[in-house]
């Protein structure tokens, strides 16, 4: 899926600035494969098939019993399983339910679950201690009906969920210290919960064949160096303009990943999520007319299962040419229709259109948005892996809850 031709490619006039900046990235590239093949940065290990996880085939069948799954967790403990799931839902026999967010009306959204006893429970956090979930554990919880049906996902440190682990005897499974949550999706965090949806999970990782693919490579490097060439001139919003609902989730991932990981000294790339063909009836002008501070992200599906199409008793005369169309035609000629008009207004953007729907391609992309994410924090000099500012606000938070 990953070809070069997807890049920016003539849609803005490369200059020199962005050569310079290609042979800066290939230098930060080639010392990050160095410091890669000598496993010097261990989260990255998660993303290859060798990747030993904190769960048994024993235990994967445990809990596959289980025809609802509903998990708990908060930011990138959950961003990743919601993207897999929303990318496989039609072939995903099992219903998987999210709470991702405070919400007064949380127990009634869980009363609403159908066959809570085919229910398992499974809570993502990697601190073990991250206020809104374990809020949201207590506002559901009940010993009788979580008794042998709750995984926690979590550091096997003295933390809260541990403790709550222990108490009610529930299955544990280690998030890797090593790990942080946004980079956690091929890891325990997203892989446990993708087997128990029968998904193949080693598909998934494949990081040292995509590194030694030249295609792959070079997309990524030319990939980088326009992005960073595009910050240094202030064009640091990036908009993900999507057509296909399936990938909606994914592109939350992608959003909290560039935006906590880049977002340090005064530095980062403001991403933002938009939805084709709605859009094009509110921001499209924006985009096309308005100020040339953003660069874009078109997701899109050449998938031909949607057979929907329009009843021909309603089509006018003058609007013949939707006979025999169905909904996916539709929309993918609108998205195509945009790239043609922000090619001929020189706006910059890339393009992801997603054929194959499986486990390899999905696993891909996501190793592509990581690799990406890390080699543009070195050009940035930023760290890619913390989040200073956001621990100020929980601390503040804690103050005045107490």
């Amino acid at each position: 899926m990953i070809k070069r031709d997807n890049f920016f490619k003539n849609h803005i006039k490369k200059s020199n600035a962005y050569h310079n900046n290609l042979k800066k990235t290939k230098k930060v590239f080639n010392s990050f494969l160095f410091e890669l093949k000598n496993f010097d940065i261990p989260l990255l290990e998660s993303y290859e098939k060798d990747y030993e996880f904190d769960f048994s085939k024993d235990t994967v069948k445990k809990f596959s019993k289980y025809k609802n799954i509903i998990i708990i967790g908060m930011g990138g403990s959950i961003l990743g399983t919601k993207s897999i799931y929303s990318f496989f839902k039609k072939k995903i026999k099992k219903k998987v339910f999210f709470f991702d967010n405070l919400d007064s009306d949380l127990n009634l959204k869980f009363k609403k679950i159908r066959n809570l006893k085919s229910s398992c429970f499974i809570v993502v956090s990697k601190s073990g201690r991250t206020v809104e979930t374990i809020i949201n554990l207590g506002s559901i919880f009940s010993k009788n009906l979580l008794k042998n049906k709750l995984i926690i996902i979590a550091q096997l440190t003295d933390n809260a969920l541990i403790n709550i682990a222990n108490k009610y005897n529930a299955e544990i499974i280690e998030h890797k210290e090593f790990i942080s949550g946004r980079y956690s999706v091929l890891s325990e965090t997203g892989m446990f919960p993708a087997a128990l949806m029968g998904l193949n999970i080693m598909k998934f990782k494949n990081i040292k064949k995509l590194i030694k693919n030249k295609k792959f490579v070079l997309s990524l490097i030319e990939n980088v160096a326009f992005i960073y060439t595009l910050n240094l001139k202030r064009i640091n919003n990036s908009v993900i303009l999507n057509y296909d609902s399936s990938l909606d989730d994914l592109g939350y991932w992608y959003q909290q990943l560039v935006a906590e990981s880049l977002g340090k000294k005064g530095k980062g790339i403001n991403p933002t999520l938009s939805f084709g063909p709605k859009d094009h009836h509110s921001l499209l002008q924006l985009y096309l007319d308005g100020p040339k501070d953003k660069f874009f992200t078109f997701f899109s599906s050449s998938k031909k299962e949607n057979k929907l199409k329009i009843s021909q008793e309603i089509i006018p005369n003058n609007m013949r040419f939707l006979k025999n169309k169905n909904l996916r035609f539709i929309i993918n000629a609108q998205c195509s229709a945009a790239k043609n008009i922000f090619k001929l207004k020189n706006i910059p953007f890339r393009q992801f259109i997603f054929q194959k729907g499986n486990e390899e391609e999905l696993g891909e992309i996501f190793t592509f948005f990581v690799l990406e994410t890390i080699l543009l924090s070195r050009l940035m000099n930023v760290n890619p892996f913390d989040q200073p500012a956001v621990e100020q606000v929980k601390i503040e938070t804690k103050k005045i809850l107490r």
